[in-house]
């Protein structure tokens, strides 16, 4: 039997930096929830068997917060398994998975719920790219992640010592400690796509260690691997400080903002 693809869309973080008391997922942009537009990218591809949405076990189902209707159509299955952190709702969402099916050959793409951005168009972009090796290469099933390269100059910041001061609080960066070169640099995104078998075990080696990792690439690495860098779009950018909502609203709001009329959006020249 060939592999199926899985996505996995972890869900059950506070969102704390954007403001507003309210999880960030669920903050309304453009007419519908964030989440919405993740669940409808990739229910609008056919590649994709299943979707799996990690909640934290104390959430609300979609269905009771919104309504049935704000959903129709989409297909996602709930899994109130989410985690302390990103990296234990996935490693829980995996264990998920394979209750519907998912076998250690399958891929899965995890993405952010807080990319609101992403388009069939991307996630196929992603597919193809990582399926692309006949198998012949050496590196033909270690995965991939949609990243783009970085545009702008980069600054280290230096911290300055606080003098004379009581605060326990950590010292502000306030100045330029050097100039970080950009070439070969990008920035990682979502969706990041992974063996089921490989990327379990990936996480549960780190977790054992203790090693922190940030994305699920970063598991990856840790095992000796490279994956790949797929060319992904700036409008694939993560919603983060309050500031965001506007711009994922003008994003969204526009004539392309249909999950199945998205580009892939070529920044690498």
């Amino acid at each position: 039997m060939s592999e199926r693809r899985f996505a996995l869309i972890p869900c059950a973080g506070s969102g704390s930096r954007a403001g507003a008391g309210l999880p960030k997922q669920y903050r309304e942009l453009a007419g519908h929830p964030m989440i919405w537009y993740a669940l409808a990218a990739f229910s609008a591809c056919e590649s994709i068997s299943a979707t799996a949405l990690v909640l934290a076990p104390d959430d609300l189902p979609l269905e009771a917060r919104f309504g049935a209707a704000a959903f129709a159509g989409l297909r996602f299955d709930t899994a109130f398994v989410g985690g302390q952190s990103r990296h234990e709702s996935v490693l829980n969402g995996l264990r998920h998975l394979a209750q519907l099916g998912a076998a250690d050959q399958d891929w899965v793409l995890v993405h952010d719920a807080a990319r609101p951005g992403l388009t069939p168009l991307m996630i196929e972009t992603l597919i193809r790219a990582v399926e692309g090796d006949n198998g012949d290469g050496p590196d033909a099933a270690i995965g991939g992640i949609l990243a783009v390269p970085v545009p702008d100059t980069l600054k280290r910041a230096e911290a300055e010592p606080l003098h004379g001061s009581l605060s326990v609080q950590p010292p502000q960066p306030s100045r330029i400690g050097g100039t970080v070169p950009r070439e070969g640099l990008w920035q990682a995104q979502t969706p990041q796509m992974f063996r089921v078998g490989v990327l379990r075990q990936a996480l549960e080696d780190a977790l054992a260690s203790g090693a922190v990792v940030t994305d699920e690439a970063s598991a990856i690495e840790r095992l000796g691997l490279k994956p790949r860098l797929v060319n992904g779009s700036l409008r694939n950018f993560k919603v983060t400080y309050p500031e965001d909502f506007a711009l994922a609203e003008v994003l969204l709001g526009g004539p392309s903002a249909a999950p199945s009329s998205g580009s892939s959006g070529d920044r690498s020249r």
